[in-house]
């Protein structure tokens, strides 16, 4: 385990990846996109503090380090394995306003649902969600565990590269709202790198949101939400904002993969497709040559069935994923794709954005924990509730359908379906053998079930997995990008030669940099042999993995 044949060492180093090795360590591990964040989950294993423990600390400091990806007003999706081999799935992501029907969007001359303001906000379930995770394993009370966090809100963390570029993007949006204006262009100007962003606000929040996360959901700060939200032309009750108070808490979703298991968060998350792909693709991938032109071609094709499936008749409130995951089903899609008959994407709107962040963290009792959240596109609705320094998310513009009679379709009391989704690898005894995730929107089904096969199929550490080529197929089933014609897209150093063969097997090869895929992936492995671990951070963005003695 962890170890490349010294075939695909010779093809990492034709395809780039950074020589470096991953990051060992014995006593724990954590990985996450910013040095801050990473640093925040190791100090806590350093103090005794378990993964639990650790994830929470990090997702607080994340939604400083990294602001316009997630946030207190975002969704978030856990994987949690305990020592005893046991995986539990915690879900929070909330429902659009009661009021909200598909005739309300039209009645305003709407032709989807708006991916700004009010409109494009559901009910946040982070906070539920990391709520419920605390209760069932944290060791630590909540207020301790970010406070750290809390107090960096109130002196400010320095402003980095991705932010300052995040807030150029979007700065005629963040200058329309007040709050946002105020943290992110202070005195009218975009912040230089290394500023502090002071959120004295949010700082606040934190500290009351810790002490009592119910309060999230009802009383003032709920009705202040609310009050914002519909004063923007939302039409919520309040009713749908504390009914997200309850989070989606159950066993995860798992199939057999490389001899192997693999466990992924339930809808509304698409965790089901990943397996769709691992099991279309079990056996297959792991007889050709890594990353090959035919490899690629499989798994792109077994990836645009999931999309051409997941849009043909997948809703979060129905069972049509279960039939999709059914024998006779997934034999039939291997029929289609070993006959090369792979469905064209749907019908059109607009461009994609989007951004998430996402972290491991594993302890030295064998506690692990893949948790992933998001403000849906970068600052999400780009609107603050007042005085709170909560920035909402527009997961009900991006991921609701404003299609007659769609499974999708934008409906009060139905959540939309996700592009987050989080997983863990465990043998058949429940012995953790990997844990990871990455953001990206449509991309993370694919660059998942591209991680998994990488450690399984073929035994590469996660140095050299994180940081292989990515290809990604294109439309997914995002709202705003339904239609839009299909291709192919692939980091450069997957090679001329192969690029070219996959055009000929008939892909429409769209070529991108050599690091421009996109994502920011996680992986922390195990040697089964020693229990010692194995981490890295996607080298495509800023951050680390770090190891506990």
């Amino acid at each position: 385990m962890c170890a490349a044949p010294p075939t695909t060492a010779a093809q990492a180093d034709e395809f780039g990846c950074p020589g470096r090795g991953p990051t060992i360590a014995a006593g724990g591990m954590v990985a996450s996109n910013h040095p801050a964040v990473s640093r925040a989950g190791a100090d806590v294993l350093d103090a005794g503090g378990n993964a639990v423990d650790a994830a929470l600390a990090m997702a607080a400091l994340s939604w400083l380090a990294l602001p316009g990806q997630c946030g207190l007003g975002g969704d978030a999706f856990v994987l949690l394995r305990r020592p005893d081999g046991t995986v539990t799935a915690f879900g929070g992501s909330g429902f659009g306003p009661d009021g909200g029907d598909p005739g309300f969007y039209r009645e305003h001359g709407l032709a989807a649902v708006p991916l700004d303001g009010a409109r494009a906000v559901a009910v946040p379930g982070a906070v539920a969600a990391l709520a419920a995770l605390h209760a069932d394993a944290a060791t630590r009370d909540l207020p301790r565990l970010w406070a750290p966090a809390a107090d960096l809100a109130e002196r400010g963390l320095p402003c980095t590269h991705k932010t300052r570029a995040d807030v150029l993007e979007r700065r005629a949006a963040l200058a329309r709202d007040p709050g946002t204006a105020d943290v992110f262009l202070p005195g009218g100007a975009p912040p230089r790198v290394g500023a502090p962003l002071r959120q004295p606000d949010l700082a606040r929040t934190l500290r009351r949101v810790a002490a009592d996360p119910a309060s999230f959901y009802t009383g003032d700060l709920a009705e202040r939400a609310v009050r914002a939200l519909v004063d923007g032309g939302a039409p919520f009750s309040g009713a749908e904002w504390e009914a997200t108070a309850e989070p989606l808490v159950g066993d995860s979703l798992t199939c057999r993969y490389g001899g192997a298991v693999v466990h992924q968060t339930p809808p509304p998350t698409p965790g089901w497709m990943v397996l769709q792909q691992a099991r279309l693709n079990d056996g297959r991938l792991s007889a050709l040559p890594w990353l090959s032109a035919e490899a690629v071609g499989r798994a792109a094709g077994a990836a645009r069935l999931a999309f051409a499936d997941r849009f043909a008749g997948c809703g979060s409130d129905n069972g049509r994923w279960r039939e999709l995951l059914a024998e006779d089903a997934l034999a039939a899609a291997r029929d289609r794709l070993d006959a090369g008959d792979v469905p064209a994407a749907p019908a059109p709107p607009v461009p994609v954005d989007g951004d998430t962040t996402s972290m491991v963290a594993v302890d030295a009792d064998g506690t692990a924990v893949s948790l992933i959240h998001s403000l849906a596109f970068t600052f999400g609705a780009r609107m603050t509730v007042p005085g709170t320094g909560i920035v909402l998310n527009n997961r009900l513009g991006r991921g609701a359908y404003l299609i007659d009679g769609h499974p999708n379709e934008v409906r009060p009391r139905r959540r939309p379906l996700h592009t987050l989704n989080a997983w863990l690898v465990t043998d058949d005894r429940g012995g953790l053998r990997h844990v990871g995730n990455t953001p990206g929107g449509d991309g993370q089904v694919q660059w998942n079930a591209q991680l998994i096969s990488h450690l399984l199929d073929h035994d590469l550490d996660p140095a050299t997995a994180v940081a292989a080529p990515r290809f990604t197929v294109h439309p997914g089933s995002d709202a705003d990008v339904i239609g839009q014609p299909p291709e192919l897209r692939a980091e450069s150093r997957l090679g001329a030669a192969r690029l070219e063969a996959l055009r000929e097997l008939g892909h429409d090869v769209r070529v991108q940099g050599p690091w421009a895929a996109g994502g920011g992936a996680q992986v922390v492995s195990v040697y089964a042999d020693t229990g010692v671990l194995a981490g890295a951070s996607d080298p495509r963005q800023d951050g680390v993995a770090l190891g506990v003695r």
